[in-house]
């Protein structure tokens, strides 16, 4: 079985988080993920206190397992958010879209184990100076919002340049995916495309057909123009009209940002297949039915622990 220092120091059977996908990952489907052994996540992206109290309660009405919450650190309600955080007492935190420094010493009184996303070597650097438990290193293969390093590059560069536990996140679906991160010497996965299709996703099930149909060359960045708000989002009719107007001599950062407001509810809530913007990641193409929680982690696990077993037969 595979297992590794996470299981045992945040009290979970399996090294594999669920990733903290703004308007999908709520309460019922991190308390899913958490019930099936892995580390459930519920995503603050840009709501306010009221929302992210009742999704942490939804979460506790449905498991006694531990489960995180994700904060966007842009969000206009960051502050409101890390103070609940620590009200809630919530266990775990990770982060992203930016330096968590400055929430540390409130999370860290509270006793919440701090695991942010970083997307380079200096950025982990940082928040482990800061106190970080570990770092979720995410490649470009991921969807949502994206640095410039893939996967296989940066997770061994973080791992060789911090001494806290690594999660590799970013083109992984199944067993081949873990395997591969844990040789590259992480301690977990993170996943966010093969949850989508979840049975206990909530999200539309427009957006579920988006992912199930996509090929290996489904997903296009947006926003790389004016940079810091690079998406990797499924090809579409709203996609292809932002990355037209991202090149237009009269686009903005401030103009091509607005395009893009409000995009993501339209995919995730109300399932907009035309002005929806649908993040999810390169390896879209591999996820190809809706399934339990719970049987897309034993799947991924018990594969990538055959694998890492008959890879010895490759030595001679």
């Amino acid at each position: 079985m595979i297992k590794s220092r996470l299981c045992t120091d945040l009290g979970i059977e399996y090294p594999v988080f669920q990733g903290g996908m703004a308007w999908i990952a709520d309460g019922e489907l991190a308390a899913a993920v958490s019930n099936a052994g892995g580390l459930g996540i519920i995503s603050a992206m840009n709501a306010n206190a009221e929302y992210l109290r009742a999704q942490i309660g939804r979460a506790r009405e449905l498991t006694d397992r531990p489960f995180g919450v994700n904060v966007m650190l842009m969000s206009p309600y960051a502050d409101e958010v890390a103070h609940i955080l620590a009200e809630e007492k919530v266990k775990i935190v990770t982060t992203g879209a930016g330096n968590p420094s400055r929430y540390m010493p409130l999370w860290q009184e509270a006793g919440i184990v701090v695991i942010p996303v970083v997307a380079s070597t200096a950025m982990a650097r940082m928040v482990e100076r800061a106190g970080a438990y570990a770092v979720i290193a995410e490649g470009q293969e991921s969807g949502g919002h994206i640095g410039e390093l893939t996967t296989m590059s940066l997770v061994p560069q973080v791992i060789d340049r911090v001494d806290i536990p690594v999660i590799a996140a970013g083109g992984i679906a199944d067993g081949r995916g873990m395997a591969a991160a844990l040789a590259l010497g992480a301690v977990g996965v993170q996943c966010g495309t093969v949850f989508l299709c979840a049975e206990e996703c909530n999200v539309h099930e427009n957006y579920k057909q988006m992912v199930l149909k996509a090929g290996d060359i489904s997903t296009v960045t947006t926003g790389r123009r004016f940079g810091g708000n690079t998406c990797r989002c499924i090809k579409n009719p709203f996609s292809r009209d932002f990355l037209t107007y991202e090149y237009t001599p009269e686009a903005t950062a401030e103009s091509v940002a607005e395009l893009g407001v409000g995009a993501l509810r339209k995919a995730a809530v109300e399932g907009d297949t035309k002005q929806g913007c649908f993040l999810a990641g390169q390896i879209s193409g591999l996820v190809s039915e809706v399934l339990p929680a719970r049987q897309i982690i034993t799947k991924m696990c018990g594969d990538a622990e055959n694998i890492l077993k008959n890879a010895a037969s490759l030595i001679q």
